[in-house]
Parts: structure tokens; sequence; C-alpha cells
């Protein structure tokens, strides 16, 4: 068994939450390896306490897994180079766009973005407000992890190809040809990446990103085998 917790986005309140649920459920069912899914920051109010929260976790000896998401990756590589551009973002955008939400990451950083603001002064603030300890971490998250019968990535997969011939760019940004893919993947795919109302089990993938970036909830579950059980304050609902 695994618990996973779909895209946070800085909402630090209800990882918080999350994390209380499967508490609760470990308590009957025993521990287990608690995997986040990556979209750690952007468009919520406090990345910055998530990725600490994180990080004091992990320091601290707790068996969690957190995953590389593509809001993670665009923070990391704006810090190293804001003219750097990511192949899964469209033309028009970039990672300070209303639409990614990276101003919204900077400034629980303290650090002010408006979009009219020089990049060059944008990054210089950021680079010195934001702690080498998160960079280092965010660095080191994975982009899949494997257990059981469950792969845990933060978009998906590349059809047809095990896990271990996937590359990131797939893992962290792929929608299509995955999401309509009907085929046994060899494993239950556990992710998240595009937002739907709640969370849902397709038979051979399982999509934990019920919204949260935009007001949903947050959505933890329990994974036996290829079964999953989201996670309530009633306790667990079959998915």
């Amino acid at each position: 068994m695994i618990y996973a917790i779909g895209d946070i986005h800085g909402h630090l309140g209800l990882l918080q939450a999350a994390h209380a649920r499967i508490a609760a459920d470990m308590e009957a069912h025993g521990p287990a390896t608690i995997v986040h899914l990556g979209d750690l920051c952007d468009r919520g109010p406090n990345s910055k306490g998530v990725i600490e929260y994180l990080r004091q976790g992990i320091a601290q000896g707790r068996d969690w897994v957190v995953l590389k998401g593509n809001h993670d990756r665009l923070f990391t590589q704006f810090l190293d180079d804001p003219e750097a551009r990511d192949p899964g973002l469209r033309p028009e955008h970039s990672w300070l766009h209303p639409r990614i939400g990276g101003a919204s990451t900077l400034a629980s950083y303290g650090v002010h973005a408006p979009q009219d603001r020089p990049i060059a002064q944008v990054h210089a603030d950021a680079v010195a407000a934001v702690p080498q300890a998160h960079r280092d971490f965010l660095a080191t998250c994975p982009d899949r992890f494997a257990r059981d019968e469950a792969w845990c990535v933060h978009a998906g997969i590349r059809p047809g190809l095990p896990l271990a011939q996937q590359v990131e760019q797939d893992l962290v940004w792929i929608r299509e040809p995955f999401l309509s893919d009907t085929r046994d993947h060899g494993a239950l795919v556990v992710h998240g990446h595009t937002a739907i109302d709640r969370a849902t089990h397709y038979g051979n993938r399982l999509n934990l990103d019920s919204g949260a970036a935009y007001g949903g909830p947050l959505s933890a579950a329990a994974i036996e085998g290829r079964r999953a059980f989201l996670l309530t304050d009633e306790g667990r609902v079959a998915l």
C-alpha cells in the first residue's frame, strides 16, 4: 500500500489537512509511504511554506516521496536562467504569466513580480530571497516512483513504453495521447497535472488533481494494488 496526494499549488493548509487524513487512515491500516505527485508551487498563496514543510519532513526521516511537477521545474529553471524556455510552455506564456502563476510563488518569498517590472530585477530579487536549501530540495525531486502495482508520476506516461524508458518531459507535461489511452499500462498510473472536478479512477490510471489550484480540494488516496480509496474526514471512499 501507498498513499498519494495530488497537485498542491502552494496550499499549505490543504496539504496539512491531507496529511491529517492520512494519519487517521494509518491508525487503522498501518504506516506506508506517502507520495506527493508534484506541483508544489504556483497559483496558491504559500509555495514557500509548502516546500519548507515537505523539505523538513523528509529531513526528519518521514517516509515521504516528493515528485517533480512541471511547475516545480519552471520555478527552478527561472532561478537558474530567467530567459530559459521550457518546451512544455506555450510560446506566449512564461513562468511569470498570470495563467502559470509564478508571481504567486515569488510573492510567498517576498518578491514583487508584476509583468511590467524588468525581468532582470525580478530574477535578482528571487535569487536573493529563495533559500539555497529550497533550490537543492527541488533539484533532488525524482520524476517517477514505482511501488507494487502503482507507477506514480506527475503528468502521465508515454503509452507503450516501460517506466524505465520514460523521459522527464513526458512525465511532467504529457496529456495526450496518455489521457485518452485505455490500454493496460502494466501498472496503475497514479498522476495529477490535468485538473478535474474530483479524483477519478479510470481503470488503467488514477488522476488525483482535483483542482486545488482553482479552489477545489486537495485529494489524498490510499492505493492497494490497483484499487484506490479517497480519504475523507469520514474515512475511505472507494474510487
